[in-house]
């Protein structure tokens, strides 16, 4: 009976040891269709930004640099979120300060 256990564990491991190891490649994440819409935000040069860290995100993924691809898609992650707050505290401010002001009708 111990002989049988230890064949048992003997041909798991030969199974395991000969199969071959395929690793999959981590889902992309370049928050494109965000840099996108921050674009549409009154902060030019911060968006812009925002738009090559993804394009460079999406390189570094096709070039097989995974690493490198996560951390530029949290960059541009970061800078669009950043942009679009900024949009809209600019917008906020011009309708404030718009509506604010008296205008004379005379």
């Amino acid at each position: 009976m111990a002989s049988e256990a230890l064949d048992s564990h003997k041909r798991h491991y030969e199974h395991f040891e000969n199969a071959s190891v395929e690793l999959h490649e981590p889902p992309l994440r370049s928050y494109l269709f965000l840099s996108v819409l921050s674009c549409f935000c009154p902060a030019y040069p911060v968006n812009i930004v925002a738009l090559v860290f993804s394009f460079m995100s999406r390189r570094s993924h096709d070039n097989g640099d995974y690493d490198g691809s996560r951390r530029l898609g949290k960059n541009a992650l970061y800078v669009a979120v950043a942009s679009i707050i900024i949009g809209l505290l600019v917008i906020a401010l011009s309708c404030i300060v718009h509506f604010s002001t008296v205008s004379s009708l005379f």
